[in-house]
């Protein structure tokens, strides 16, 4: 499994109110006890189960405490503040997809033909941002940094490493490039929200870059 992605620095709110979710590269962060783990990972599925129910705009960290039955202050000293606790719950879901990808069952992880797990991950990809919507928008707003980020390198690389094992032709690092594009959290929700699609078309959508790339190598 993959390292935890590294969380950004602590920083003043934008305007608009939003948090900047971005993930980007800092220090190494200290590792913390097994317990200690344990207890910063239920806290995170907590959050998780909360803005599911509710929606992330409504998760406070008094919301997280009540619900893990702890101390307003034991998730204060976990996160810091909301921010921090925005910027570890995407960090979370995060890693979810990378593993699911990196070491998960086929069709998306390792013990698939590269064709299949291709195939397999735009759909992942797609559903897993849409389940998690607010937190991926907010992450995606800067998208300057946003293609800074280690997150949008592992999946860059994944892709990168699937076209080059079907041997497609042409540039694959341009070509995988194209391929996130279309995976675009900011994309795909114009075209679900103001456009009325279907995600079972953005799906097919997908397919089909897939099979032309199969077709043409």
């Amino acid at each position: 499994m993959t390292e935890p992605l590294p969380l950004l620095p602590a920083q003043a709110e934008p305007p608009s109110g939003q948090v900047d979710l971005t993930l980007t590269q800092t220090e190494e962060q200290p590792r913390l006890r097994a317990d200690a783990a344990r207890n910063r990972t239920r806290l995170l599925e907590v959050a998780a189960e909360l803005a599911a129910e509710r929606g992330i705009g409504n998760v406070s960290m008094e919301a997280v405490a009540t619900a893990a039955k702890v101390g307003k202050g034991t998730v204060f000293r976990r996160f810091g503040d909301r921010a921090g606790l925005m910027l570890a719950l995407l960090d979370h879901h995060e890693q979810q997809l990378q593993a699911a990808f990196l070491m998960g069952p086929p069709p998306l992880g390792p013990d698939a033909p590269a064709a299949e797990r291709l195939r397999a991950f735009g759909p992942a990809v797609l559903r897993h941002e849409r389940a998690h919507r607010d937190l991926y928008v907010a992450a995606h707003a800067d998208l300057a940094r946003h293609y800074l980020s280690p997150a949008n390198h592992l999946r860059l690389g994944h892709l990168a490493l699937l076209l080059r094992q079907l041997k497609a032709p042409g540039d694959i690092e341009l070509i995988a490039h194209t391929l996130l594009g279309y995976l675009s959290t900011l994309l795909a929700d114009h075209l679900l929200t103001e456009r009325g699609m279907s995600m079972e078309r953005l799906e097919a959508g997908w397919y089909d870059l897939v099979e032309r790339l199969g077709a043409a190598a």
